[in-house]
């Protein structure tokens, strides 16, 4: 079993930074990747960004530039928002990707945190 914790979420003003935080616990053996999917009122889940172990990134291209995710650190990883505007507003979810002994890879998601920018 696996879980995963987002904090940092909150308000903020357009042009401000937000730094989010994913911390798993639990059954953790080899990780993929972790990364960051966002989904705001009325549209689909998206991917923000995605990062494996090695360092190899993958960001939307409306973020491109103004967010930077962090390598995975252990169990953790983190999400820092720069340049923000109101498109940026949505709920933020962690993913965590693992692949346990020979098995497939799996995927878990946290239950998200609030990101509201004000113009």
């Amino acid at each position: 079993q696996v879980q995963l914790v987002e904090s940092g979420g909150g308000l903020v003003q357009a042009g401000g930074s937000l730094r989010l935080s994913c911390e798993a616990s639990g059954s953790i053996f080899s990780i993929n990747f972790m990364g960051w999917y966002r989904q705001a009122p009325g549209k689909q889940r998206e991917l923000v960004a995605t990062i494996s172990k090695s360092g190899r990134t993958n960001y939307a291209n409306s973020v491109k530039g103004r967010f930077t995710i962090s390598r995975p650190n252990g169990k953790s990883t983190s999400l820092q928002m720069d340049s923000l505007n109101p498109g940026d507003t949505a709920v933020y979810y962690c993913q965590l990707n693992q692949r346990v002994g020979l098995g497939p890879s799996a995927d878990y998601w946290g239950q998200g945190t609030q990101v509201t920018v004000s113009s």
